[in-house]
């Protein structure tokens, strides 16, 4: 039998002491269990790109019996929801605008007597382009759609060639550019990466130099410290978002119609909600690394849950309730609002007041835990 080498055992030695300091303390085990789970779970249930319900409406205005049968096979399918009629052109700019639908499907006067008359017949579908992943599968089920409609129906009638043609036009991002629609979500995330690392560290880097108790014992109450460590958080953070903006308008050529007031109050804001969320992990940690755990677990599911890149309207209704509590969810609205939509206060007013709330519930957060926590 080969005898164990004084290496190996060294080794082992100090590996089991490892794993035993890591799960004595009740701290670690949390960090090592708990972060791994809730991000499993928020992954798991808000990230996908699939379109399990298409909000659809309908402006015909032919009425005929190929309209009705290519409507047909819209409510027929399993991801399309029929959510009413227009009367009107006028309505689908509010319909759109309101995301009361991701589609307008809009059919000509002559439809039915064109394609009977064995012509080509045109469909307008109308997409709501401002997420521009969500945008590229309506417009794949849209065509796959018509591909069906059109097959069947050229063989029926015995037709050589294609009876229906489609148009499709997306509002507010004609190309369907990604870029334009992740540039103007980077704009949040980097906004929120930044603010977030600079207040989370703050308190607990003093608390570690041990310069913290030092500055309790300073005549500044409690409110002041707190201004004093927030306003540096929330100056990076409007200057980084102004940097990141100005390169997305002139490097990348990202459109900005909107009122860059609305768009600044929404800056200011959100960098409020984040620094106060960031102080309030810095004083609930008690070490540097904790902080930066912390700051994590936060990070991640706010990413996701915030709509960046997969819609909020696709998510289960308990994780959408969920994102109410996210000021990402809410600033990224009001980034490509402003910058796609041409919003101004009017429209971005919804998105504000609750990032006004988060804030100051956050900041009110982390001041009393500056006055009440024991370390």
């Amino acid at each position: 039998m080969t005898p164990i080498s004084p290496l190996f055992t060294r080794l082992l030695a100090l590996t089991v002491k490892e794993f035993l300091a890591l799960f004595r303390d009740k701290r670690s085990r949390i960090v090592v269990i708990v972060p791994p789970l809730i991000q499993l779970l928020v992954f798991g249930y808000a990230a996908s790109f699939d379109l399990h319900r298409i909000d659809y409406a309908v402006l015909d205005r032919d009425g005929g019996a190929a309209a009705r049968e290519l409507l047909a096979r819209f409510e027929g399918a399993p991801s399309f929801a029929f959510a009413g009629h227009l009367n009107h052109p006028d309505a689908i700019g509010a319909h759109i605008d309101r995301r009361a639908v991701r589609l307008v499907i809009q059919i000509p006067p002559r439809f039915s007597a064109d394609l009977s008359g064995g012509r080509t017949a045109s469909v307008q579908i109308l997409v709501d382009g401002r997420n521009s992943n969500s945008a590229q599968v309506v417009r794949n089920d849209v065509v796959r759609i018509l591909a069906d409609f059109n097959r069947d129906w050229a063989s029926a009638q015995g037709l050589p060639g294609l009876p229906t043609r489609l148009v499709i036009r997306a509002w507010y991002n004609p190309n369907l550019e990604s870029r334009w629609f992740f540039v103007s979500g980077l704009v949040g995330l980097l906004t929120l990466v930044v603010t977030m690392m600079v207040t989370a560290l703050s308190v607990a880097r003093e608390r570690e130099q041990g310069t913290f108790d030092q500055l309790l014992m300073t005549p500044l109450r409690p409110a002041e410290i707190l201004i004093g460590k927030a306003l540096p958080g929330v100056l990076i953070g409007v200057v980084q978002a102004s940097l990141v903006m100005t390169i997305a308008v002139f490097w990348f050529e990202i459109p900005l119609t909107g009122d860059l007031r609305a768009l600044y109050s929404g800056v200011l804001l959100f960098a409020l909600a984040a620094v106060g969320i960031g102080l309030m992990i810095s004083a609930l940690a008690a070490t540097l690394q904790q902080a930066l755990l912390g700051a994590f677990l936060f990070m991640v599911p706010a990413v996701i849950l915030s709509g960046f890149a997969t819609p909020i309207d696709n998510m289960p209704a308990a994780v959408q309730a969920l994102t109410l509590i996210d000021p990402l969810r809410y600033y990224l609205v009001i980034l490509r609002g402003v910058f796609l939509e041409g919003a101004g206060f009017g429209q971005v007013w919804p998105q504000l007041w609750p990032l006004a709330l988060i804030a100051l519930f956050t900041l009110g957060a982390a001041g009393w835990l500056f006055r009440h926590r024991r370390y």
